[in-house]
C-alpha cells in the first residue's frame, strides 16, 4: 500500500506566470511560464536570483550543467540568459523553438568553451540550431521535413539526435547534412536517448514507442498505448525507460538485448499523466505527476515485469494540475503546478522516499 505521508517541504513560492517547465542544474532551478516568463531560483532557498521575458510566451527550460546559463524556447524563438551578469539575448525568428539540450561538455573542443560553458542545441522551425553559450551560432542543420519537435545530444556532446516527421536524423559536429538516419513513418513528440547511446526512442502521435539500435539501425515499435506517447525519460543507467501514454506510467526493461518480447511494469496513481522525473543515479526512484495535482514517488523497477507497482510515497498537490517536475540533485525534487505554485521537497535518503 502507499504511503500518504508529505515529505519535508523545504520551500513553496508563487509566480505570476502558469509554469509550462522546469528545469534544475547546480544550485539552481529554471521555471517557465505559458505567457514567457521565466524565474531563476535558489535551489535550497527559493530566493529569486535572476528573472526575464521571451516574448510569445514559453514550451521548454534548460539550464546548462555548470548552471551557469538558461535557454528556453517558445512559439516565436528563444532567449538565453547569463547568470555572471544577467544579460539575457532574445531571438525573435518567428519559428516555433520547440526545445533545446545542453552538451555535457565532455565532447565539446576547448576553443569552443572560451566564451562560455559548452554548446546548446536550439530547434529552430525545421532546423537545429548549436549555439555557444552566449548565444552565437557555431552551425546548423540543413532542413527536415517539418518542424523539429524534440532533440537531444549523444556521444557526451559529439553527436546530435533531431526529431521530426518521418524520421530521427543525427549530425556530426558542423555537418549540416545527417550522418545517420532512422525512419519511421509519423509525428514524433518525444525523443530520448539511453545515456549509454545505444538505443534512440521516440515517444508519438501514433499512440506508440518507436525504437532504433543506434549502431545498426534495428527497429521495434511497442504500439497499443490508448493515448499518444508525449513524455519519454530513461535513468541513468539507461537500462529502464519511463513513458506516458496511458493513466499508467510504463516503464520498459532495456538491460540485456533490450524490451523486445517483454512487457513493462505499471505505475497506476494518475489518471492522466503529465510529468515525468528519474531520481539522479541508478536506484530505479522515478517522480511523477498527474493532472488531478498529485505527485506520486515510486520504486520503478521493483517486481517483475508485468507488475502493477503502487506509489511508495504520494505528495500533496495544490488541487491544480502538476505542470512538471525538475530534481535538483539526488535530494531536492522541484514541482510545479499550472496554478503558480513552485514548491521543493527533500529527500534525505539516496535508498528510500
Amino acid at each position: 500500500m502507499s504511503t500518504a505521508v508529505e515529505s519535508p517541504l523545504a520551500w513553496d513560492v508563487g509566480v505570476d506566470d502558469a509554469p509550462v517547465a522546469l528545469s534544475a542544474r547546480g544550485d539552481l532551478v529554471a521555471v517557465a511560464g505559458a505567457e514567457g516568463t521565466v524565474k531563476v531560483l535558489d535551489a535550497a532557498l527559493g530566493a529569486e536570483i535572476g528573472a526575464f521575458d521571451l516574448p510569445g510566451g514559453a514550451l521548454k527550460v534548460a539550464l546548462s550543467p555548470d548552471a551557469g546559463h538558461v535557454v528556453v524556447t517558445g512559439p516565436m524563438g528563444y532567449a538565453l540568459w547569463r547568470r555572471t551578469d544577467g544579460r539575457t539575448t532574445v531571438r525573435e525568428s518567428g519559428a516555433w523553438s520547440a526545445a533545446a539540450a545542453w552538451a555535457d561538455g565532455m565532447g565539446v573542443p576547448p576553443a569552443e568553451r572560451s566564451r562560455g560553458w559548452g554548446r546548446v542545441a536550439v530547434a529552430s522551425g525545421r532546423r537545429t540550431l548549436v549555439l555557444n553559450a552566449d548565444g552565437e551560432e557555431l552551425w546548423r542543420t540543413e532542413p527536415a521535413a517539418s518542424t523539429v519537435t524534440d532533440l537531444a545530444w549523444m556521444r557526451q556532446g559529439r553527436r546530435l539526435a533531431v526529431a521530426a516527421y518521418g524520421a530521427v536524423r543525427c549530425h556530426e559536429r558542423h555537418t549540416e547534412k545527417p550522418v545517420a538516419t532512422y525512419p519511421y513513418v509519423g509525428s514524433h513528440l518525444a525523443l530520448a536517448v539511453a545515456p549509454t547511446g545505444r538505443w534512440i526512442c521516440s515517444g508519438n502521435q501514433d499512440a506508440s514507442i518507436h525504437i532504433w539500435r543506434a549502431r545498426d539501425g534495428g527497429e521495434l515499435t511497442m504500439s497499443g498505448y490508448p493515448e499518444k506517447v508525449s513524455r519519454l525519460a530513461f535513468d541513468d543507467s539507461g537500462f529502464w525507460l519511463a513513458a506516458d501514454g496511458a493513466p499508467d506510467v510504463t516503464v520498459w526493461d532495456f538491460s540485456g538485448k533490450g524490451p523486445e518480447g517483454t512487457a513493462p511494469r505499471s505505475l497506476r496513481c494518475h489518471e492522466t499523466v503529465t510529468a515525468l522525473a528519474w531520481r539522479p543515479g541508478a536506484g530505479g526512484h522515478l517522480a511523477s505527476g498527474g493532472d488531478d495535482g498529485t505527485v506520486a514517488l515510486w520504486h520503478a523497477i521493483a517486481g517483475r515485469p508485468q507488475a502493477r507497482l503502487r506509489p511508495a510515497r504520494e505528495l500533496e498537490g495544490t488541487g491544480a494540475a502538476v505542470a512538471a517536475l525538475a530534481w535538483a540533485g539526488p535530494h531536492l525534487l522541484a514541482v510545479a503546478w499550472r496554478d503558480g505554485r513552485i514548491r521543493m521537497y527533500g529527500l534525505s535518503s539516496r535508498t528510500s522516499l
